[in-house]
């Protein structure tokens, strides 16, 4: 499935002093002050729902553990039951539409190593379906009948994905798809005979092409044959088997919902729109269709229902193009269908909505929230909502933004405790009070705002106004944070995904530059006091962005981010390494071109205060790019402090560790940034 996420993974290093406590302070007349960052960081999520075939009950991913584990609940809500009892953190959770188990897959320690797992409905068995700790295994999907699972592995060759068939009762494993190249399948026919896998394309960025696949005769066949940059995917089959639904953005700008006949190859468009197609769901009898448009960030829901020959009809659950009403303004991931059509789950997320669990029951389309996420006993209403901005880069265009102030600000955004005699309104004795605690926890000066500018990673990524509790935490100091979606980001048509492919990298880092310009003319930013933050390839960004414009930020903290081309591309996992260098370049034909976009080759320019944190088990972006960039900045005495952990990948997923790390990165931001 296509994934416009929006990544951030941004840690600290240094200890947090005692401000930071979990306590939680009280103004007069019983006014909230303040919550310390751990407070923040046990605020819970639930996500990936999994309605069970009679619609009856819900699994799904939740965090109260500290890592996402499988829980159960009734449709109706109610406490939880706990499935899965693991340190690692589980990827997903499927019910067999047959009702009689569940597949869940997990890794160990961040190395993404998925092995995929059986679980009984009542959760007293679990199975190993896979025991393969050095392969990995990509789930595809259950067969219609609740019988098989169709997954990829690189058990044959670590550098390709093969896509196998297994009968989940005996564990019989058949090979049904031997390419070398990167694999994945995507849908089962009804009739549990064909699937559909998708082939990346190692020549160009973001393309891939679709096959059919015969299990039983094991012949392939092509049905995408295009020129360009394309991507496919979201497949579903259409009852009659002789259809299939996907997303595609071939000779468009946006990824769009389209049908294909399958005899004739012929695609039709059923959703034009100028957004993204992001989530699809097709319901168990092929009746119902489910998908969500990405309209400038935000998930539009839709249902469509489908005739007997599997044409979509233009009435949308019985209003013509009419959106499902969500619980406000945000994003629905998970889309799932119980098997009587009376219900749909999902999840919903937004700026002040930590994700839970809703049901959109279909006779009466009303919706229920099923899951009641913890905020850890911080009111919702202090949670600030973003602000939607464009600004001007260097060829004059526009970069779209979210822009969170603190909620305070316009008392504390343009004012000191010395110029408040100034101000046009007048505080009461309660308010200066409050003025002055704020002031001196934030410790904003009149020139403005503390701000930290946050880089998504990817770079086919794209920021959303979800919730984000690291970002709440500052918003309650008195930072404001800055999110811009840099050219690279998906979410806004084709050509501006590729703004920054190959030769074109730093004029995404320009863009970063242009960001802070307007923070300082438009933003009401302090110049002084601007950070960079990002993971993954935000974390390249936020290095490139300290060495390319070393007088712009106050501090940053770079996140398992890329600081050397060449190592990172030797180094990464095999299978990555040639589809990301038709997004970098190549070792090959552009090395010279890596050595100098490289952070590490410019190392001697970097003056900002930085902070860098890893994984020792990365497959993604190895440790070793930290430690590269930490010992050359310890070889000039720079300003560096570093971070290993022991037991995690890309990103820091336990709370263990998290806890140890946020509060490090708030200590060290506080420190050179107020």
């Amino acid at each position: 499935m296509r994934k416009l996420q929006s990544t951030l993974t941004v840690f600290a290093l240094m200890v947090l002093c005692a401000s930071f406590t979990s306590t939680r302070a009280q103004g007069s007349g019983g006014k909230s002050a303040s919550y310390g960052i751990d407070r923040y960081l046990n605020i819970h999520s639930a996500t990936g729902p999994a309605l069970s075939p009679s619609g009856d009950r819900v699994a799904f991913l939740t965090n109260i553990t500290g890592t996402p584990q499988v829980w159960m609940t009734s449709a109706e809500g109610g406490w939880p039951d706990q499935m899965t009892f693991y340190a690692d953190r589980v990827d997903f959770v499927r019910w067999s539409p047959d009702g009689s188990g569940l597949i869940f897959a997990k890794a160990v320690g961040g190395d993404e190593n998925a092995q995929l797992y059986w679980l009984s409905p009542d959760g007293s068995q679990i199975k190993a379906l896979t025991n393969a700790p050095k392969v990995r295994y990509n789930f595809g999907g259950w067969s219609h009948d609740g019988k098989k699972i169709s997954y990829a592995s690189n058990k044959r060759n670590k550098d390709y994905f093969d896509v196998y068939v297994m009968d989940v009762s005996t564990g019989r494993e058949e090979l049904v798809y031997q390419q070398d190249g990167s694999n994945q399948p995507l849908a089962w026919s009804f009739i549990d005979r064909y699937l559909i896998v998708s082939h990346d394309n190692e020549q160009l960025s973001l393309d891939n092409d679709l096959y059919l696949i015969d299990t039983e005769t094991k012949q392939a066949t092509l049905l995408t044959p295009h020129e360009g940059a394309a991507e496919f995917g979201d497949v579903h089959f259409a009852p009659n088997g002789h259809s299939i639904f996907f997303g595609t953005n071939d000779k468009r700008e946006f990824y769009s919902l389209a049908q294909m006949d399958l005899a004739t190859k012929k695609i039709d468009i059923i959703d034009d729109t100028n957004w993204d197609l992001e989530e699809t769901q097709m319901s168990n009898n092929g009746s119902l269709f489910a998908y969500t448009i990405n309209r400038d960030g935000f998930s539009e829901l839709y249902i469509r229902t489908l005739d007997t020959n599997g044409k979509p009809l233009i009435t949308v659950m019985g209003e013509k193009e009419s959106p499902i009403q969500l619980p406000g303004k945000g994003i629905v991931g998970g889309l799932q269908f119980s098997k009587d059509n009376s219900k749909l789950a999902f999840s919903f997320s937004g700026s002040r909505y930590n994700s839970d669990i809703w049901l959109y029951d279909l006779r009466t389309r009303k919706l229920s929230q099923v899951t009641h996420s913890s905020t850890a006993g911080i009111p919702r209403d202090s949670f600030a909502e973003p602000q939607l901005i464009h600004y001007k880069t260097f060829d004059g265009r526009e970069i779209p933004a979210w822009y969170y102030r603190p909620q305070r600000e316009k008392i504390t955004n343009a004012y000191s405790l010395d110029s408040v005699k100034d101000v046009s309104f007048r505080l009461t004795a309660e308010e200066l009070r409050e003025f002055r605690s704020l002031n001196s926890s934030a410790n904003l000066s009149s020139t403005g705002l503390p701000v930290i500018v946050s880089v998504h990673g990817g770079p086919e990524g794209q920021e959303q106004p979800s919730f984000s509790a690291i970002y709440q935490y500052f918003l309650s100091r008195g930072y404001a944070i800055l999110a811009p979606n840099v050219r690279g980001s998906t979410g806004y048509g084709k050509t501006y995904t590729h703004l920054d492919d190959v030769r074109k990298r730093e004029d995404s880092v320009k863009d970063l530059a242009a960001a802070v310009e307007w923070l300082k003319t438009q933003g009401g930013a302090d110049p002084r006091h601007i950070a960079v933050m990002g993971g993954s390839y935000g974390g390249y960004m936020t290095l490139a962005a300290i060495t390319l414009y070393p007088d712009l930020w106050a501090a940053a903290v770079d996140t398992v981010g890329i600081a050397n081309f060449e190592s990172f591309l030797k180094n990464t996992s095999g299978y990555r390494r040639k589809l990301r260098e038709v997004e970098y370049g190549s070792l090959e034909h552009d090395l010279d071109f890596l050595r100098t976009i490289s952070p590490l080759s410019r190392v001697a320019r970097i003056k900002t205060p930085l902070m860098i944190i890893a994984g020792k088990n990365d497959p993604r972006v190895p440790y070793t790019e930290a430690e590269q960039m930490v010992r050359a900045l310890r070889d000039r005495n720079a300003i560096v402090e570093y971070k290993l952990f022991e037991d995690e990948g890309h990103g820091v997923a336990k709370l263990s560790n998290r806890l140890i790390v946020y509060p490090l990165m708030a200590g060290f931001l506080d420190r050179y940034m107020k």
